[in-house]
């Protein structure tokens, strides 16, 4: 079980994340305040290191007994399976994002996403999952999580009707903010309020939104996941996942991480908290350039679909407005006409400036197609049901001037066409 120190330090009182100012007021910080102040100590005479060190030893040595019978309690770290100093400053920082009790850094996303659903599920529990989730998450729900006794029954969340039929009994619902790779909005709000009445917790992967985006908090949420990797961490240089929520219950999926072998390695913790910095500033470019690219997609004969909330057409346009008042992120799928064969033809037409890479949320662009990596372990019939088409590319937009990213699609489309 994870030790309480690492909960217990002046960022982890981040639901009011207050600020003392030169004439001793208190007011809330914003999250780009927040961001670039993560990990920031002062040490009263002075001396301390504004950014964090890397922890990366493996284990803390003790002087006696005593003392480390009280790291054992939870006075400091001991072991870095339990724990560590650098994972501790980016939790922090995280539950600080996140308007949390405390949040729990693991060695992926998916790791991030089992310790929730295996925390609020227990051994024999029953979960709720949109089926329109993430191939990887998917898996896990329909192999792994039933060969460990729960249960799991598969729902559209876009059907509040189909979702009510199934939460009797269940002690959990698994949603996405955005799902990937169709962008589609659930009513978190009203899902989560259906959950708690049903005696279920809700389970959120908010990655493709980021902290900056949303504060699933203020919906109700109990856990809230991220890969570390993508937009937290922003240089494809990070692994790892977090998980956030009550203090009670990032303690019971901590617990999880250790036994399970699913922690976070000092590294990496240290390169997220560095690209935590940034977040809300990458969040807004993200964004703004992806409502740019999106417009000009769905302007071109070559392409059949684009999916964005940020879109007139879309239909939760109205729903994404209200949940993403800053943006709904730079994640965007769009199916061209023409199938298999005219993705490939774009993709290697667009290529090395926006590479095939399966993964997203980089600073630079890049594009994935589902079908052969995030999706693929979905038959025809199966990736068809959730709008996956061998004609649909993932579009993940970054930070490039947005003139350079419209000629290069263009010169992508024109080869299509």
């Amino acid at each position: 079980m994870a030790a309480a120190w690492r909960r217990e330090g002046p960022a982890a009182r981040s639901a009011t994340a207050a600020y003392a100012g030169p004439v001793n007021e208190t007011r809330t910080l914003a999250p780009m305040t927040l961001a670039a102040r993560a990990g920031a100590r002062i040490s009263a005479d002075g001396g301390a290191p504004l950014l964090p060190p890397i922890a990366q030893s493996t284990v803390q040595a003790f002087p006696s007994l005593e003392v480390m019978e009280a790291a054992f309690a939870g006075a400091g770290p001991y072991y870095y399976r339990d724990g560590h100093a650098s994972g501790a400053v980016l939790e922090e920082a995280v539950a600080a994002l996140e308007g949390a009790e405390a949040s729990a850094a693991a060695a992926s996303g998916m790791a991030a996403i089992s310790a929730a659903l295996l925390a609020a599920g227990g051994s024999q529990g029953v979960i709720v999952a949109d089926r329109n989730s993430y191939g990887g998450t998917r898996k896990l729900l329909v192999e792994t999580l039933p060969r460990l006794g729960l249960s799991v029954r598969l729902v559209d969340a876009l059907n509040e009707a189909e979702v009510a039929a199934a939460l009797p009994g269940a002690n959990v619902l698994h949603l996405e903010a955005l799902t990937n790779p169709t962008m589609r909005v659930p009513d978190l709000r009203r899902l989560t309020d259906m959950a708690h009445a049903a005696g279920a917790l809700v389970s959120l992967d908010a990655t493709f939104v980021s902290p900056a985006l949303l504060r699933p908090t203020t919906l109700g949420v109990d856990f809230i996941e991220h890969s570390l990797a993508k937009y937290i961490g922003g240089h494809a240089a990070s692994m790892g996942g977090i998980v956030s929520g009550s203090r009670q219950l990032v303690l019971a999926a901590r617990g999880l991480l250790s036994s399970l072998g699913g922690s976070i390695g000092a590294f990496d913790a240290f390169t997220a908290l560095l690209g935590l910095k940034t977040l809300p500033l990458r969040m807004a470019r993200h964004s703004e350039n992806a409502r740019a690219v999106a417009q000009l997609l769905a302007a071109h004969p070559a392409v059949s679909r684009v999916d964005h909330p940020s879109l007139p057409g879309h239909p939760e346009h109205a729903r994404a407005a209200g949940l993403f008042p800053l943006g709904a992120g730079g994640m965007l799928s769009f199916e061209l006409h023409g199938g298999y064969g005219a993705a490939s033809r774009f993709v290697r037409a667009v290529s090395p400036a926006i590479p095939l890479a399966p993964s997203f949320a980089d600073v630079a662009s890049t594009l994935s197609h589902p079908a052969s990596s995030s999706h693929r372990a979905l038959n025809p019939a199966e990736r068809a049901e959730i709008g996956v088409s061998d004609g649909l590319l993932r579009f993940s937009v970054g930070l490039e001037d947005i003139a350079d990213l419209r000629a290069e699609l263009l010169a992508g489309l024109e080869a299509v066409s």
